[in-house]
């Protein structure tokens, strides 16, 4: 049975409050200088914003008809997993996702004041532990060396606030989980797989959409989810908030 953040919110103290601007400070966006203002009239239109550094999931969101506006969040993810670990890895996932978002808020309410702002975060339990990104290759080699020939769950949380005019007007936030079936690649395919720098840029030291894709045997779930942002689970939380997808896919 999935539980629902909205859920978690409601019956976990640790998450009471936790979605709020001040949790985590926003990121002066350099990267767009001219960037829409407040004043600017409203088109009607909303402007997707992935709150993600992340290639991949700007990807398969291109391939999937939006092109969003990118603003790196910069949290500090290690503190807000100790914040939240006495939360169920659900729980963690959702709050990281959360935390994204919020801080992107100012600048977008400031230079995208029709928007759509998107945040997401995964997480690989397998054995009763919830791993990130491998912290350095020994980390990676000891992880796959455990991996190998087992079964994982990769957990993805997602965050959507809509802001209109400016202002904040809705929120939903939720996760969804995929299983993972990995290969048994040798001592060498391991290595040689940490050789190529994949593993400590995603979430579990791996990717299907990459070079870690020779070493999963299968996957029960959401394959976009294991990319890095689930589309099923982001169009569902999109409507939740009154916003149809096909509404931020790009004109032809």
């Amino acid at each position: 049975m999935e539980l629902s953040a909205d859920f978690l919110v409601a019956g976990s103290p640790g998450l009471v409050g936790l979605w709020s601007a001040a949790m985590t400070p926003a990121v002066p966006d350099t990267s767009n200088p001219g960037g829409v203002g407040r004043g600017e009239p409203s088109t009607g239109r909303l402007q997707a914003v992935l709150a993600s550094a992340s290639p991949a999931r700007l990807s398969v969101l291109q391939a999937a008809g939006i092109d969003p506006v990118v603003l790196v969040s910069g949290v500090d993810e290690p503190s807000i997993e100790a914040a939240n670990a006495h939360l169920v890895p659900a729980g963690t996932v959702t709050a990281l996702a959360r935390a994204k978002a919020d801080a992107v808020l100012t600048t977008v309410c400031t230079r995208h004041p029709n928007s759509v702002v998107i945040g997401c975060d995964s997480m690989l339990l397998m054995n009763g532990r919830l791993r990130g990104k491998p912290v350095d290759a020994a980390q990676a080699r000891r992880d796959w060396l455990e991996m190998s020939g087992g079964t994982g769950d990769l957990l993805t949380g997602h965050a959507v606030v809509v802001v209109r005019g400016g202002e904040i007007v809705a929120r939903a936030a939720d996760w969804a989980s995929t299983t993972i079936r990995f290969g048994t690649p040798t001592e060498s395919e391991i290595d040689a797989y940490l050789a190529t720098g994949e593993p400590l840029l995603v979430a579990g030291g791996l990717t299907i959409d990459g070079y870690g894709g020779w070493f999963v045997d299968g996957l029960d779930g959401d394959h976009s989810s294991v990319i890095g942002i689930s589309l099923p689970l982001t169009r569902r939380l999109l409507r939740r908030v009154g916003i149809s997808v096909v509404d931020l896919w790009r004109e032809n």
